[in-house]
């Protein structure tokens, strides 16, 4: 009997102590830096992951369409990549050029790059889109551009007229993704075809929830692509399909490479700045919805240090945040230079997952001169889709709702039937998870 309690007792103490060890043990693995590092999981851009592309550019004439964004790091791929064996022959760059440091519609030159003596072939100038000429020498084109997920946002247009001359050239097009920093809603009225122009081509909401990679899914996808391109890729090829990390078949020799750890929920805050007036997260948060006092005698910041985010006019009221647009390198003539304006700065806070109409519905009715609120052509004889606050909108319809006084309820009604169209079409192009 004594020794059945000895074994006993000494059972539960073997117990006892291997639980004892087995929870140091765990407390340990918790704690470890190995482990910490793997529940970050970073965001990592396709062009990171150079592994994956450079057996499609090693022997191989490449043309780069890039910007400043286009970085592994700190190093511009233009650096980096020759290192590695990749012959790089063209630059095409996309508005505010190859360094992304011009302001916005200046149109621009070719040059070279001073720094490798590459010719850079402007894409926002006398034309925008590459000729058979421009791709004569080149094998295969690179895409990486860091967008910002809005519709009026020129890279998309861009993205669209680089593809079809690359069918149209027969060239292997590569899509390096990057994350959308506005990726985590879709929002606005949806485009009218009728009001067609480079700053918006597709009939898609201003927000539209997709990466650049998604997009060409999209575009590709929804037969959007110019028809006298996709009738020539036709004949080159049985049928057509985009997936990521695989070709597309015969004439679209199109590919897509992902990032990695990406979801649409991510919050991910741009490295770099997309454009000049675009200097921090807050600046690209608000510009889907500052970017409308474009069409509008309303300043939206140019010429501050906080453009898209703070906004006003010279005549409300004094009581109103001041601010002074300057000349800068963001805007060489900001609307109101040197004058001083009164309005809104929403610097201090983000605008959440929603397209944000209040401000520019106040600023309607607090502006004196209702019929020179918004900007129209010189010439008093003009179509709808001339006027540039439309090309923004993508229709007609809501500058006209402004104008009879609807609220911002009844105006985000009406959007509804077509954005929950165009949400079901783009589910069957995402790439990552919600």
């Amino acid at each position: 009997m004594k020794k059945q309690i000895v074994l006993t007792v000494l059972f539960f103490c073997a117990v006892i102590a291997a639980f004892s060890q087995a929870t140091k043990l765990a407390k340990k693995k918790i704690n470890s830096p190995a482990v910490t590092h793997s529940a970050i999981k970073p965001v990592i851009p396709a062009a990171h992951l150079t592994r994956n592309y450079l057996p499609y550019l090693k022997g191989k004439r490449v043309g780069i369409f890039a910007n400043n964004t286009s970085r592994i790091g700190k190093t511009h791929l233009i650096d980096t990549l020759p290192k590695m064996g990749v012959n790089i022959v063209k630059i095409f760059c996309p508005e505010h050029g190859f360094r992304g440091n011009e302001e916005a519609g200046k149109k621009l030159e070719n040059g070279k790059d001073a720094a490798t003596g590459i010719p850079i072939i402007s894409l926002y100038g006398k034309k925008i889109k590459p000729t058979a000429e421009d791709l004569a020498d080149v094998d295969v084109l690179l895409f990486d551009i860091q967008d910002v997920g809005v519709r009026f946002y020129t890279y998309i247009s861009s993205l669209q007229l680089l593809m079809e001359s690359a069918v149209e050239n027969r060239k292997q097009l590569i899509i390096l993704d990057r994350p959308n920093p506005n990726g985590g809603y879709v929002d606005g009225p949806v485009l009218d075809t009728a009001f067609k122009s480079f700053v918006g081509m597709q009939p898609i909401p201003i927000v539209y929830g997709m990466t650049i990679g998604e997009y060409a899914n999209y575009l590709i996808g929804e037969d959007l692509l110019n028809r006298e391109t996709m009738l020539l890729a036709m004949t080159r090829m049985t049928h057509s399909h985009l997936n990521s990390g695989s070709d597309t078949d015969g004439g679209l020799n199109i590919k897509v490479l992902k990032c990695y750890n990406y979801k649409h929920s991510s919050r991910y805050i741009l490295p770099d700045k997309p454009s000049p007036n675009l200097p921090d997260e807050s600046a690209v948060s608000w510009y889907p919805s500052i970017c409308l006092f474009e069409g509008t005698v309303i300043s939206e910041g140019r010429g501050t240090d906080k453009p898209f985010q703070i906004f006003g006019h010279p005549s409300f009221p004094k009581t109103m945040y001041k601010f002074e647009p300057v000349a800068n390198g963001g805007s060489g003539s900001p609307k109101f230079k040197n004058e001083q304006c009164y309005g809104w700065n929403v610097s201090g806070h983000l605008p959440g997952n929603r397209l944000q109409l209040n401000y520019l519905l106040e600023a309607y009715k607090l502006y004196a001169d209702k019929d020179k609120f918004f900007i129209l052509p010189k010439s008093s004889e003009h179509k709808p889709s001339e006027i540039f606050f439309n090309k923004l909108a993508g229709n007609a319809e809501l500058m006209q709702q402004i104008k009879n006084g609807k609220s911002e309820d009844e105006i985000r009604a009406s959007w509804l039937p077509k954005l929950e169209k165009f949400k079901k079409i783009r589910k069957k192009y995402l790439l990552y998870e919600e």
